[in-house]
Order: C-alpha cells, then structure tokens, then sequence
C-alpha cells in the first residue's frame, strides 16, 4: 500500500512540482500586500472637522479624471485615510483606482492596477499569467493534483511502529550531517509540518478553483443560500443620473450614521437599470469575513434581501461564516499579522518542497543507473 502512494507521491509531485512553486511562491509574495500597499503618502488625509463629501460628488470627480470609464464603487476608508473610486471594465479590460481627499475632493493619486507590482504577482498566483480560462483552470488542477500529493506524502511517512515517530519528527543537523540528509530530512521532516499549513491552503484555493467543491463544503456545513454574488432588483427604474446621485448619497448617508465606527463603507452605485444599490460596511476590527452586505431600491430605498451568502452579518449561519472566511483563511489573516507572518513563512517551505523531491529523487535515479550500467 505505502508503495502504491510512494508512487502517487513521487509522479504527481514531478508532474506538478513547477506549478506549485509558482503558486506558493506569488502566494508568499502577496502575503503582505495590504500593509505595504498602504504605506504610500496618497492613502493618508489631513482630518478635519468639516463632513466629508457625498459619494456623488466624489464621483463626478473621479469621472472626470477617466472619462468614458464605468465606476464600480466609491469607498470611505477609516479616519485619516482617502477615499477611493474604484473603476473596473472588461473589453476593453481595465482597473483603475483614483485616490481622492474626502474633505476636498482633490485628487491624490490615479493609479493604473494592471500596473501594480502586487497585482501581477495575483495575476500569477490565480492564473500564471495566462489568459484566465487557460490558467485558472491549471491553477485550480495543480492545487488538486497538490493536496492529493500532500494526502499521499503523509501516508507514506506515517511510521510502522509509534516508537518510530520521534525520529520521523526531528531533522538532523550539524556539521557531520551530510547535505544530501539535510535536504532529505527538509523534504520528508519538515514537509509533514508543512503539510498542516499545505492542506490548509489547498482546500481554501479550491474554494475558488472549482464551484462544485464550493457547493460541497458549503452543503456539508449546512448552508443553504446562493454562493453566487448578485444584486439584481426584478424592477428598478432608473429616471434619471441625478435621482441616481441622490440616491446613492442617501444610502451613504444612512450607513455612516448605522455604522460610525466601520474600517470602511462603500457604496456601488447600479450598474444597470435592472440592479440594486450595494452597499458594504466592514467592522471596525477591519475583518472582511465580517462585512455587512446590503442592497437598496434606487428609487424607493427600501431594502432588499437578495438570498446570497452576501448579506448582513447577523444573518448569517455557521456554514455561511465558514464561506466568508475562505479568503482570511487562505492568506492567514484570519489570525492577524502573525497569521500572515506564518503563511508567509509555510508558502516559501511549500515552493521548496518540489525543489527537494527533486534532489532525492534525481539522487536515487543516478544511483539506479550506476548500479545497472546500459551496455553499448
């Protein structure tokens, strides 16, 4: 039996090995995107004992600055901090965030995010830099390829005898240890701690990869909303931009005064004369799992249940806040910056994995054909 996952392990591991240092590599990479991200000048305001401006008037500036472009949301971050109007398109394809003062109005920064130094490195950790339906889909295949990688890994150290476990738990150092142990006992030792930190990350990512094993977890915990976001209203007749203006100011204004003490309140204006006005407020204690998900009636204002995972906190159920959790979970933050610290640390161990599978796999390939010479 150890033979038959000896040889999963061994395959699979060679198979995939490039892949999974990519991933686990960007993966590590984007660890601290947020916190250095924020560290430019154009994400801190002058506080100032005037209101701040409606999302309407930030807006208007914003689309003059891109004209032609479609605005996706304008977001309040918390004291101190600018405002953002957040611009997405496809065909053409297009993401641009412009920094503004939410006092003023003035425009700090425009900033292109296919242009973003932490935006390629998630281009490559979701797609390989492929175009998406040709690299999610190898993303999302390696992932799988990798946990049963992982599964077959620890059946195979799994010691005959539990007397056997302390020396399958310690790596061997020192200066008489030779290199070639040293990278045997890194892959086999230090690969099953890894494995905890491994799995973790690879049930997370296909979350994302494959709906249907998102449905399954869901399902298994009990859920039994939609896991599709939406925001659709069966009837919402827009009359006019300025209805639309004045609309999206009100639900601004109703969020600030329901939660004074967000990390952060955005407002998505409708898309189309078919959708709701989405509005988002994340607790103070700046976990996204937490968000409070909400969608108005443009013209009424009246509130709306739309029956997705998507809505307000209290609402939702254990498997619900499993779901919302997925991304926190994955990137470590669930646990804050020493959970981001750790998932830093186990993505760099992961990408080495491939690299010392190879070594005792290449060493053990040279010594079969020394001992078993081709004759010419």
């Amino acid at each position: 039996m150890k033979r038959f996952f000896y040889q999963i392990h061994l395959w699979l591991g060679l198979v995939s090995g490039l892949l999974v240092f990519l991933i686990s590599i960007t993966g590590a990479l984007y660890a601290f995107q947020e916190e250095i991200s924020g560290l430019g000048k154009y994400h801190k305001v002058e506080v100032l004992d005037v209101p701040k401006l409606p999302p309407s008037q930030l807006q208007s500036v914003a689309e003059r600055v891109l004209p032609g472009k479609t605005l996706h949301s304008v977001k309040y971050n918390g004291k101190g901090k600018s405002a953002e109007a957040i611009f997405y398109g496809y065909n053409p394809n297009y993401y641009y965030i412009v920094y503004l003062d939410p006092y003023s109005g003035k425009v700090l920064k425009v900033k292109d995010m296919n242009k973003d130094f932490f935006r390629f490195i998630l281009m490559g950790h979701f797609y390989l830099w492929l175009p998406p339906q040709i690299g999610q889909p190898l993303v999302a295949g390696s992932t799988l390829i990798f946990l049963i990688v992982l599964i077959s890994g620890i059946i195979v150290w799994l010691p005959k005898r539990f007397s056997q476990l302390k020396k399958r738990l310690t790596l061997k150092w020192g200066k008489k240890v030779k290199w070639q142990r040293v990278n045997y006992d890194l892959h086999v030792v230090g690969g099953i701690y890894a494995s905890i930190f491994g799995c973790v990350f690879a049930i997370s990512g296909l979350v994302w990869g494959y709906p249907w094993f998102a449905e399954a977890v869901y399902k298994f915990a009990g859920g039994d909303k939609s896991l599709t976001y939406s925001d659709a209203a069966p009837k919402n007749n827009l009359s006019s931009s300025s209805t639309i203006g004045e609309s999206i100011d009100k639900i601004w204004l109703l969020m600030r005064t329901e939660y004074p003490n967000a990390a952060s309140i955005e407002i998505h204006p409708p898309r189309n004369d078919s959708t709701l006005i989405a509005a988002n407020a994340t607790q103070a204690d700046g976990k996204y799992w937490k968000t409070d998900y909400r969608y108005f009636d443009c013209n009424t204002l009246t509130e709306v249940s739309v029956g997705n995972l998507y809505g307000r906190f209290a609402d939702a159920d254990t498997a619900d806040k499993l779901m919302r959790m997925n991304y926190e979970i994955h990137t470590g933050a669930i646990l804050g910056l020493p959970g981001k610290i750790i998932a830093f640390f186990a993505s760099i161990f992961i990408a080495g994995l491939p690299i010392t599978g190879f070594v005792i796999w290449w060493r053990k390939r040279g010594k079969k054909e020394k001992r078993n010479p081709v004759l010419t």
